[in-house]
């Protein structure tokens, strides 16, 4: 080591050893023999296990089309957002099986899904789907009941005779 004994000693010996930033990592496309991606997905107490591949545009969950598993048009249109904010609507089928929670969980677990197998097919679609938010699970799920209460928080009604 060199002898520094003033500022601009230090400052030329600082500068030569300048710490090397690593580079982000270079995300590769991750697909099956079948060329599908699969991901799980979670919302609630809801699992999903989402495989896509290209194609029409068709959704298959739990062996049922998804206007017949989701009837509500609320919870369709939550499954189709991942694929409009990827902008590939219509470009990707999809075969998700879910189990747990009630259908809104469901719901948001296979969006879920869908979107971390979109980024896993298609690196480039990362950008879009992590500012939207699709890619955190959502991690808020029913408080339990506490001993002593009537639900949650809610106390008895206090009487005072």
């Amino acid at each position: 080591m060199a002898d520094i004994k003033s500022l601009d000693d230090l400052k030329s010996a600082v500068g030569a050893a300048a710490p090397v930033q690593a580079a982000a990592p270079v995300r590769v496309a991750v697909r099956d023999k079948l060329g599908r991606a699969y991901a799980t997905g979670k919302r609630k107490n809801a699992i999903a296990r989402v495989w896509i591949k290209p194609g029409s545009g068709k959704v298959v969950v739990n062996g049922k089309a998804m206007k017949d598993y989701f009837a509500r048009p609320v919870l369709q249109m939550i499954l189709a957002q991942a694929f409009t904010v990827a902008n590939v609507e219509g470009q990707f089928d999809v075969m998700a099986t879910v189990k747990g929670g009630g259908l809104s969980g469901q719901a948001g677990a296979v969006k879920h899904g869908v979107s971390k197998a979109l980024q896993l097919y298609e690196p480039a679609l990362r950008g879009a789907l992590k500012a939207a938010g699709f890619l955190t699970r959502d991690s808020r799920v029913v408080e339990r009941k506490k001993y002593g209460k009537r639900k949650a928080r809610r106390s008895f009604q206090f009487s005072k005779r």
